[in-house]
């Protein structure tokens, strides 16, 4: 094996063509003999390309719908064959097996079939067989062969051949090595992952998680870690298919916080009313709804000021112009939308470091996804939480009931809850969030945490008094002893949404039946560690 090896026959067989015909005629220009398939074979004759036919070289025609075609020793040899063993060059003659040098092969679009949901016998037939074996075993003998599985490569291909007269480098070749054997990695894994849901295998034996970047990143969470973002192929609107219009490239800490604010306002159907969550270190320190956006800025903003500062803002309508100015008026490190009109664009455009990214839609949070976190030795891997409560599935559970304003506040509280670290405990009033507490060890420090919050940003405010009196309050998991929602009582709340489950449930309804408390149960907790 040498440094430098030429490419003197090519084998092209696609499912994706863009970029074929320019790539053909590159290597035509370079003096490479052409082989191919079916239709990467017409597109690049009727382009005027002189190519032969793999059936020509094996000597037996395409099959079972194309299902046999490259399997076969002269195209395998012609990979596999090691030019610098005596012993394969006698095989290679010996049987007419003339090598190949290099490979160029996209698979069948299984993902895109996944994406638009086809039915199991398409997918099925989407699963490609000849495509892997040739690129698996062309990889493998990279010390000769260069494998190309992605359009994006072509051109690197063309300058590689034009710099080094028609040959490749051994460096060159084991990056495209690399890259293939990730590409059909990323393919079987997306096949057992989808065969794995589509036989009810919740738990399969074996689970593969692959991704594509997207971007590396300066740093990850602290600048002595290195980090990149991938995406997983999905087309959920969020951090993986916005557009950025402006401001700085996204970082590490940037991507994690915006994800968790848009999902937390996708909550909100933005046909209903609008609604903004603001959003620091993936917590959300103010969410509310509004008649306008601007209303639902402000009242998510004054929830809390300090926290706000620095933070993620997110929105469930297109960014307006007024809603725009109110949001540069304090340093904000991201915003994100499903759109934004021109004057709130050029409103920003003075904002050189805020980065607004629009994403032509909400993620959709009742469906079906996956979450995956890493711990010493493995990987958990649970459903993501899409659980939901309406109206319907509350149950009073005191000598008060709720009345239907407080019933709004209560599910609207508990909707943010869900999105709160735990312990999380969230005041609710007039659709807004006036107090949270988030992530710590006792649910009592979470109520009082939040209530104090509250009374600092009443001060801070001019109000006679803090917003949580006369609130709803929510606990993302049950009391497991009066003394929280007394906490709760003492910071001015009058009714409860909680999931209930405790062995002193009876006492803690006694609490709230003698602080005068409604209190309803969900029978669901959202833990969110």
């Amino acid at each position: 094996m040498t440094d430098l090896y030429p490419v003197r026959r090519a084998l092209l067989s696609v499912s994706d063509k863009t970029g074929l015909i320019e790539l053909g005629r590159a290597l035509a220009g370079k003096g490479v003999e052409l082989l191919s398939t079916g239709g990467s074979a017409k597109t690049l004759r009727d382009a005027g390309l002189d190519v032969k036919d793999v059936s020509e070289v094996t000597g037996f025609p395409e099959m079972m719908d194309g299902r046999v075609k490259t399997l076969h020793p002269k195209v395998h040899g012609g990979l596999l064959a090691l030019r610098d063993n005596a012993e394969h060059v006698k095989a290679m003659d010996e049987h007419g097996i003339g090598g190949i040098d290099l490979l160029v092969v996209n698979l069948y679009p299984f993902e895109a079939a996944l994406a638009r949901g086809a039915d199991y016998d398409e997918m099925i037939e989407n699963i490609d067989i000849g495509g892997p074996a040739m690129i698996r075993a062309s990889a493998k003998n990279h010390g000769f062969v260069a494998t190309v599985v992605d359009v994006e490569d072509y051109d690197a291909l063309i300058a590689e051949l034009e710099t080094n007269d028609g040959q490749t480098t051994y460096a060159f070749r084991q990056k495209l090595a690399q890259i293939a054997y990730a590409r059909t990695g990323a393919y079987d894994a997306a096949v057992s992952n989808w065969m794995a849901d589509a036989i009810g295998e919740a738990a399969p034996r074996r689970r593969v998680v692959a991704g594509q970047i997207k971007q590396t990143l300066r740093y990850g969470e602290n600048p002595h870690q290195s980090a990149a973002f991938y995406t997983d192929g999905s087309d959920r609107p969020g951090v993986a298919t916005f557009t950025q219009h402006q401001g700085k490239e996204l970082s590490y800490n940037n991507i994690n916080d915006t994800d968790a604010a848009f999902e937390l306002v996708a909550e909100f159907d933005p046909a209903e009313s609008p609604a903004v969550a603001v959003i620091k270190h993936a917590n959300p320190c103010g969410v509310a709804k509004g008649a306008t956006l601007l209303e639902a800025y402000q009242n998510a903003f004054d929830c809390d000021r300090t926290s706000a500062f620095g933070g993620i803002v997110a929105l469930n309508q297109a960014l307006d112009a007024e809603t725009a100015k109110a949001i540069t008026e304090i340093f904000t490190e991201v915003v994100i939308a499903p759109g934004a009109s021109d004057e709130a664009k050029a409103i920003f455009a003075a904002k050189k470091n805020l980065r607004l990214l629009t994403t032509e839609g909400l993620p959709h949070v009742l469906a079906k996804l996956n979450t995956i976190r890493q711990v010493a030795g493995g990987y958990l891997f649970q459903d993501k939480d899409a659980g939901f409560v309406g109206m319907d599935d509350l149950k009073v559970v005191t000598e008060k009931a709720p009345t239907p304003e407080q019933m709004k506040d209560l599910l609207f509280a508990w909707k943010v809850a869900k999105h709160v670290k735990s312990n999380a405990i969230v005041y609710v009033k007039n659709q807004a969030t006036v107090g949270v507490g988030a992530g710590q060890m006792s649910r009592l420090d979470s109520a009082l945490i939040a209530a104090k919050k509250a009374e600092r940003m009443a001060e801070a405010m001019g109000l006679p008094q803090p917003l949580t009196i006369g609130s709803a309050v929510a606990s993302d998991a049950f009391f497991p002893f009066p003394d929280g929602l007394l906490e709760a009582a003492a910071a001015g709340a009058t009714c409860v949404i909680q999931p209930g489950g405790s062995m002193r449930d009876n006492d803690v309804i006694d609490a709230a039946n003698e602080a005068g408390l409604a209190m309803v149960f969900t029978g669901m907790r959202h833990f969110r560690h």
